[in-house]
């Protein structure tokens, strides 16, 4: 089988002698490379990654190793690249994993095995309820926090009824629903949505549908590359000055694509911002020097930075074992997070990562102060109103 690890860093030794011949601990970062996401996790994730070990410093007692893969947002290939990592490779966690399909397959495989799964960039609020799991944590965001902190204040601001230009794969379903929900909710409708392949490159017959349809919210039920385009071909149209965007995962990096002017305005959710603090802007700067690219990190980068570090605090309170992925997860649950990207908060039995979340609204040209001065704070949904009731998920661990 070709090899497909893309690259692998042995970020610091630490310990004594008898430490030192302990195996290290690996950690392995799989997501888009190549494709639709690469730009949005790809190697900004890994850059995160390394940062967070860079930080943890000899804590750890052991020497921790840094993976990474692409996952070619195909099933098979994903999967098959989890479970080598965990048969051959001896990955302790696998994190980010972006494409929903496959952190489900990954989510598994690391049940197996008695590993860990953190998704970061996986969105689908199913992770953390019928396909729960007691090795997996989900990290930044989902499916169901994005549609209901979203989908009522723009419904509020008068965008009543909805058309979805939606990712056609469980990602994308998952976040219409949702969000469909959070409109009704709220007194909207949805009129109609039109389903795309993930990669698509001509959004022009999707457009047609949604100006047509009469709606008032053009709702971007997609991520990375897709989100992008789709924005940009929604300028192109004119859609911009009859319909309000709804960017359910837009992003800082894809506004330097689309252009503060044709973006401005746009409300999107994030629970991560560079320039939100101190912290976040410390981060964003050294982030910034190490990617090979030197952009500034998303939400879902920042999320892998900031679940390597409360991974780490868990194996040294387990005295420096990592074999028992399960283990590491209950004393993950049971150990608050703190760090400067997210703040404080907790993780739930359903293995759901709480934190609050910013709504956030794209700035003017004139607004802007600079270069990445792209977004400003409107309002803060604190954690226990941001993500779905712990009994409403149908998590088999809560029940």
């Amino acid at each position: 089988m070709k090899k497909i690890v893309l690259g692998m860093m042995v970020s610091c030794l630490w310990g004594g002698a008898a430490l030192a011949q302990d195996a290290p601990i690996r950690i392995g970062v799989l997501n888009d490379l190549s494709g639709a996401y690469a730009d949005f996790q790809g190697q900004g994730s890994v850059v995160a990654a390394k940062l967070a070990v860079e930080d943890f410093g000899k804590a750890a007692g052991r020497a921790v190793e840094v993976l990474s893969a692409d996952h070619q947002n195909k099933v098979d290939v994903g999967v098959t690249i989890a479970r080598q990592w965990f048969d051959t490779e001896g990955v302790d966690l696998i994190v980010d994993v972006p494409n929903s399909a496959i952190a489900f397959g990954v989510a598994q495989a690391a049940q197996d095995k008695n590993r860990v799964f953190i998704g970061s960039g996986a969105g689908s609020a199913v992770l953390t309820g019928p396909k729960c799991s007691p090795n997996t944590v989900h990290w930044t965001y989902d499916t169901w926090q994005i549609g209901h902190t979203l989908g009522q204040p723009v419904v509020e601001r008068g965008g009543k009824r909805w058309f979805f230009l939606t990712a056609d794969y469980t990602f994308g379903h998952d976040l219409q629903k949702s969000t469909s929900e959070a409109v009704a909710a709220s007194g909207g409708s949805v009129l109609g949505s039109a389903a795309h392949p993930i990669g698509t490159s001509d959004f022009s017959s999707y457009l047609l549908q949604a100006q047509s349809s009469g709606a008032d919210v053009l709702s971007l039920a997609n991520g990375g590359a897709d989100t992008t385009n789709s924005i940009k071909q929604a300028v192109e149209f004119g859609l911009t000055k009859k319909m309000t965007i709804a960017g359910l995962v837009l992003n800082i990096n894809m506004i330097p694509g689309i252009g503060l002017k044709d973006s401005q305005g746009i409300l999107a959710v994030m629970p991560f911002y560079w320039d939100l603090n101190d912290g976040t802007r410390a981060f964003a700067k050294r982030f910034a020097a190490a990617h090979p690219r030197h952009l500034m990190p998303n939400d879902m980068q920042a999320g892998v930075y900031s679940a390597v570090m409360h991974y780490l605090k868990a194996v040294v309170a387990l005295g420096g074992k990592s074999s028992d992925g399960k283990a590491v997860v209950d004393k993950m649950k049971e150990t608050p997070t703190d760090d400067p990207l997210f703040g404080k908060g907790t993780i739930r039995k359903d293995g759901r990562k709480l934190h609050p979340v910013y709504l956030m609204q794209v700035k003017t040209p004139e607004e802007s102060k600079g270069e990445w001065d792209y977004f400003k704070l409107v309002s803060t949904v604190e954690a226990e109103k941001a993500f779905r009731p712990l009994n409403a998920g149908g998590c088999p661990l809560v029940q």
